[in-house]
């Protein structure tokens, strides 16, 4: 049971960033807008949080419970406004979108790697890659935690899963539920109608890669607490890839992708834990840490062919050409 436990417990603190983050690339492919900087999105984004934290620690202290709550609020913004770079050079400029998304990937890892070494001389005067964040306090559910199986959804639970899921179910809502979430899927599929019967097709465009920086942040400060409790450029590598095969595989749709990144993390987990009961030596374990993504490359060539691809994915608009 421990080891049930174990793999659930883990999957789940890789899901749900990963989740969020592929919710944030929903809003933005299905706008119209091709987005593959979901990688520097997250780095920065969790760059502006992890740096959240080395200050309000100062007046804080150590061990203040509000300092994850902090770096998720910064990371937000932080992702937002280096969103702003994608989202100018795509709907402002007409600019290639997959070309954008890698430059702000690479530009991402240069800043923040620039960055990170600037702030480690100001406060501790080591020129180090690393911010170092704490390890986050976690909860179980009193009663819940106790169901065999499922009680392993219940323990050792990081406080933002609950910001996750319910920024998850805010998002899911204004998507599906709202008239701004109606134009933003017609600027996907058929810009040209939403631009005759009155809406603003630029602006719903440039709002939903603004709620994609914001969500990938969120992704990635939460990255960087479960994973290590510290900052670095460098671990994030290939989980914003990750999180959109997750959205393709859940074709652009926030639920079944839901499903997809749980199949992520709990593959991931499982690995893990495999690794650990066996006590496979490093080289093999290496090995068995790829199975997540191997079985991404499989899903994908299995269910691509059932995809519905936003239509105007990648295409600029003109209003003038309608």
């Amino acid at each position: 049971m421990a080891a049930v436990d174990n793999i659930i417990i883990d999957g789940l603190s890789f899901a749900l960033p990963l989740f969020i983050m592929a919710i944030g690339g929903i809003y933005s492919e299905r706008s119209g807008i091709t987005m593959l900087s979901l990688e520097g999105l997250q780095g920065f984004g969790a760059f502006i949080g992890a740096m959240a934290v080395a200050f309000s620690r100062i007046v804080l202290g150590e061990a203040s419970v509000w300092l994850i709550y902090i770096a998720m609020l910064a990371a937000m913004i932080g992702g937002m406004l280096f969103s702003l770079i994608h989202a100018m050079l795509c709907v402002k400029f007409h600019a290639l979108q997959t070309i954008s998304g890698m430059v702000v990937n690479i530009l991402a890892v240069a800043l923040t790697t620039f960055f990170t070494s600037v702030l480690n001389s100001a406060l501790t005067g080591e020129s180090s890659n690393r911010i170092q964040l704490g390890v986050s306090a976690r909860f179980t559910v009193p009663g819940l935690s106790q169901i065999p199986i499922i009680g392993g959804f219940f323990k050792n639970v990081y406080p933002y899963a609950i910001v996750i899921i319910a920024v998850a179910a805010i998002a899911w809502y204004v998507l599906y539920k709202t008239r701004y979430g109606l134009r933003l899927r017609a600027c996907g599929d058929d810009p040209n109608s939403l631009d005759a019967a009155g809406g603003n097709v630029s602006r719903t465009r440039f709002s939903a890669v603004l709620i994609c920086g914001a969500l990938a942040g969120l992704g990635g400060i939460c990255f960087a607490y479960s994973m290590s409790a510290m900052f670095s450029p460098h671990i994030y590598m290939g989980y914003g890839f990750l999180a959109i095969a997750g959205l393709i595989f859940g074709n652009w749709n926030i639920m079944p992708t839901l499903g997809a990144c749980l199949f992520f993390g709990f593959a991931r987990s499982a690995s893990s834990q495999l690794i650990l009961n066996v006590g496979l030596p490093s080289n093999f374990s290496d090995l068995f840490l790829v199975l997540p993504y191997v079985l991404t490359l499989l899903m994908l060539i299995a269910f691509l062919r059932h995809n519905r691809t936003p239509r105007a994915l990648g295409k600029h608009f003109d209003s003038g050409k309608r």
